[in-house]
């Protein structure tokens, strides 16, 4: 209780926990829905706002409303394959360049390198038009995953190699504690929130991938996400017809979602970070 209170402090966290919390209700909402999330023409098209649609409906026949718990739902669950596997492949491969060096650390910042340098955008769309039949939501994920780690590697092999040159370091390993002690006792809790902030980061930007293909028609578009709801407003000219509920829906849900997101993750980092940390309880 404490902690929160602590983080609670921050309008940042506070804002974005009620952000996600709210995302959240609509995902849990998602289950319980009276409609088919791909089925078309189930209620009377193109109305505006109402009591029995409160966001209205689109030109599909489809709830907004519902349909949009849907795209929040899939959406994430998107973004938290591609972030999680990416999280695992980045501090695997950073931890075991920065901590071991030598052939192993050429080899695996070698292959990082080759990932940074080529057009991510353009490999991803090649890959998905190739791929365009397989390109479930897990697939997707894996996708964008196998695509988004090698900056953070990057960035947590310095961090890594940072701490190999301080003396604890040396201490530890003077005192006989072997390599996995000392990276999961030592090394793994002063890292924790650069993991942190990185997944949060990947998550966000895995969000913003799955919309960008999507408009580019490269994803399923009968399985409603952020990115297909988009399209499908896109491509009945939602905005011309002056159907403003249907395309501000995703729209609205998209900005919440990497607001939300952005502001969680620099609180909670700055929050776990062992420096600022130090200069909180000093100021105190």
């Amino acid at each position: 209780m404490g902690i929160l209170k602590d983080l609670f402090k921050d309008y940042r966290f506070a804002v974005g926990f009620i952000l996600l919390v709210f995302l959240f209700f609509l995902v849990l909402a998602s289950f319980f829905s009276p409609y088919d999330a791909i089925k078309w023409l189930q209620v009377p098209r193109d109305k505006p706002p109402s009591w029995f649609h409160i966001l209205g409906t689109n030109s599909k026949g489809q709830d907004v409303f519902w349909e949009a718990t849907f795209s929040i739902r899939n959406s994430l669950i998107i973004a938290l394959i591609a972030g999680l596997i990416s999280r695992l492949i980045a501090v695997l491969v950073g931890f075991v360049a920065g901590y071991k060096g030598g052939i192993s650390d050429r080899i695996l910042m070698g292959l990082t390198d080759g990932l940074l340098v080529i057009p991510l955008f353009l490999i991803l769309v090649l890959v998905a038009m190739l791929l365009k039949e397989a390109m479930t939501l897990i697939n997707t994920g894996f996708l964008l995953a196998f695509f988004g780690w090698a900056w953070d590697a990057r960035t947590i092999r310095s961090q890594v190699l940072s701490l190999r040159e301080r003396e604890f370091t040396q201490t530890s390993i003077l005192s006989g504690n072997g390599t996995l002690s000392l990276v999961t006792k030592e090394y793994l809790p002063l890292t924790i929130p650069l993991i942190f902030s990185t997944l949060i980061n990947n998550i966000a930007w895995a969000i913003g991938m799955e919309i960008v293909l999507a408009i580019l028609g490269l994803v399923p578009l009968a399985i409603p996400t952020l990115g297909t709801t988009l399209q499908w407003a896109i491509t009945y000219q939602a905005i011309l017809l002056g159907h403003w509920w249907w395309i501000l829906t995703p729209v609205v849900l998209t900005i919440l979602l990497l607001v939300a997101l952005y502001w969680f993750s620099v609180s909670v980092s700055e929050y776990l970070d062992p420096r600022i940390r130090i200069q909180r309880i000093g100021v105190k």
